[in-house]
């Protein structure tokens, strides 16, 4: 396997969805091998702190709602709401994601319908949805973050709601690792550059990831008429030891690694 650069550089739309659809693509199998039993076939959990939506009911009572998951994966979530008698549909750019969820729905017996796309084109007409989701997908991956909430505020019925998780963005002032240097801020949070990996021998871009501070988050949905109504930061759990990527115990119990915005669609 050839050496990755990582690198804080501009990366427009394309160039971001090319290189993240090849990542996810490749990644799929290792995600799922190594996450699926935390985040479970038909569970439904924000972010490596473990928080479920069963916990924190951020997205209202679903049953009878018409609900799309944005970076669906494997399609957990999504079959989670269905499950709670909601009619979800999952959205994602990588086809091997989308063939894992398959799998699942095959294991299950729980289908979830899905779409290979982007966030920043969605291929639904308007106010097709009640809810729209996303936890730890499409949103950090796109340059173009007006886009997609533009898109998803063009899909929601006036009073729908949007939910969303991300990695804090205060956590972009540290450096991406589970241990005590990840505590050592080197990094300005209002440097939006993205993150990149670059392939040594290629020179291709394999991964990007976009940064944007909670103000861009808030002004983003304001621009498209959505109010936000609650901002979640979960604590680390006292009896939660995994390590997934930059989160761990020892960064969690001091510092959030998770943002969690719920906005409604002025009616």
């Amino acid at each position: 396997m050839n050496s990755v650069r990582a690198l804080r550089v501009p990366v427009g739309e394309d160039d971001s969805r090319r290189a993240n659809r090849r990542d996810w693509d490749r990644y799929a199998d290792e995600y799922q091998a190594t996450h699926g039993s935390f985040l479970g076939d038909a569970g439904f959990v924000w972010g490596p702190e473990g928080q479920s939506e069963a916990d924190l009911k951020l997205l209202g009572d679903v049953r009878g709602r018409d609900v799309l998951e944005l970076g669906s994966g494997a399609g957990q979530c999504s079959r989670w709401v269905n499950s709670q008698g909601g009619r979800a549909v999952g959205l994602d750019l990588s086809m091997r994601q989308l063939q894992h969820s398959r799998r699942i729905d095959a294991e299950t017996g729980v289908t979830v319908p899905q779409v290979c796309g982007t966030a920043t084109q969605l291929p639904f007409a308007d106010r097709s949805f009640d809810v729209v989701f996303c936890s730890f997908g499409a949103l950090q991956f796109v340059a173009d973050g007006a886009a997609a909430v533009a898109e998803t505020a063009r899909v929601l019925r006036p009073g729908g709601r949007f939910v969303f998780s991300v990695t804090h963005p205060t956590r972009w002032m540290f450096q991406d690792d589970p241990g005590e240097e990840g505590l050592v801020a080197n990094q300005s949070y209002w440097d939006r550059t993205p993150y990149v990996e670059v392939d040594d021998e290629t020179g291709m871009v394999n991964y990007v990831e976009h940064h944007r501070t909670i103000g861009d988050w808030v002004a983003l949905l304001a621009a498209e008429g959505m109010a936000l109504i609650r901002f979640e930061e979960p604590e680390w759990p006292a009896d939660h030891d995994r390590t997934w990527g930059g989160w761990s115990r020892t960064r969690g119990l001091l510092t959030p690694g998770t943002a969690i915005f719920v906005a409604v669609l002025n009616a």
